[in-house]
């Protein structure tokens, strides 16, 4: 039985080029291909979460600019509902520019995030987790998260974080987490080590990803699986959409495995769109 998730963060605009190699300082390239999508980690999430047979809802601010169609259509397209925090705002949406390099599918990236577009948690609707079965925060609306997060907790509604790096105000949200899934980028400011500091929040389920190395916990490591990759772009994104599915199914570390073999699967595609045209989804535990 489909799912409902509530993926809330940040919604970029993504100009996504493949090349031999980014540009070097007053070079000119001409990539060998060119995608346009919606992007920013919940964003990819939401739309894995939806692949895999889920209903997901996107919270983030897009607002009115021209632009910002591109964004919509291209969330729409994918099943993706929308929650749009700044409806009549009349500012370019963060854009990201990306290189993939081609022969290692690393990426190279230039964008704005979300701070310049943080949203008021007043304009949270008293009903929107109404029939939600799971919440992920990327951190790039803080206050906005840790409102969700505790309301969530309120109703045990499981909260996922993606921890790609620490931003100031996650003390916040972390308190009212069930699931941290942070990368090898994400520093707590304190001395402890990132399991020691995430600990101390009371939180349950803590993993830290390496990219294709295995997944750290505090007491076992889950390998990955080695495939040839053409993009890694949004592979962390997918992850964590991943996750949100079979958590609602299995256990902590069956759900990382094969959120592991969505995201691996994904990197064998040029943009982060590609792999939902070969992917069929298995919604079973095992």
């Amino acid at each position: 039985m489909a799912k409902h998730g509530l993926f809330v963060g940040l919604v970029t605009l993504d100009l996504i080029y493949l090349a031999d190699a980014p540009p070097i300082a007053n070079q000119k390239i001409v990539a060998q291909d060119t995608t346009i999508a919606a992007g920013g980690p919940a964003t990819n999430a939401a739309i894995a979460f939806q692949q895999l047979g889920n209903s997901a809802t996107l919270m983030g601010a897009i607002g009115s600019h021209p632009i910002c169609h591109l964004i919509q259509s291209d969330l729409q397209s994918c099943g993706v509902q929308i929650v749009d925090l700044a409806p009549a705002r009349t500012e370019s949406p963060p854009v990201s520019s990306v290189v993939v390099t081609k022969s290692t599918g690393d990426r190279s990236v230039v964008s704005i995030n979300a701070v310049r577009s943080q949203i008021d948690p007043d304009r949270i609707s008293p009903d929107i987790l109404d029939n939600i079965d799971v919440v992920l925060i990327d951190g790039h609306q803080m206050a906005i998260g840790a409102k969700l997060a505790k309301m969530a907790d309120d109703r045990s509604i499981p909260v996922v974080i993606d921890a790609g790096s620490w931003k100031p105000g996650f003390e916040t949200v972390l308190p009212w987490v069930d699931y941290a899934i942070c990368s090898a980028n994400f520093h707590p400011p304190t001395d402890q080590t990132v399991f020691e500091y995430l600990r101390s929040f009371g939180i349950p389920h803590m993993a830290i990803t390496h990219g294709k190395n295995a997944i750290e916990l505090p007491n076992h490591k889950i390998n990955v699986p080695q495939v040839p990759v053409v993009d890694t772009l949004g592979a962390g994104d997918i992850f964590h959409g991943a996750f949100c599915h079979y958590i609602l199914m299995c256990d902590f570390h069956t759900a990382l495995s094969k959120a592991a073999q969505i995201a691996a699967y994904a990197c064998q595609f040029f943009g982060t769109r590609e792999w939902r045209k070969y992917q069929t989804y298995n919604n079973e535990a095992d």
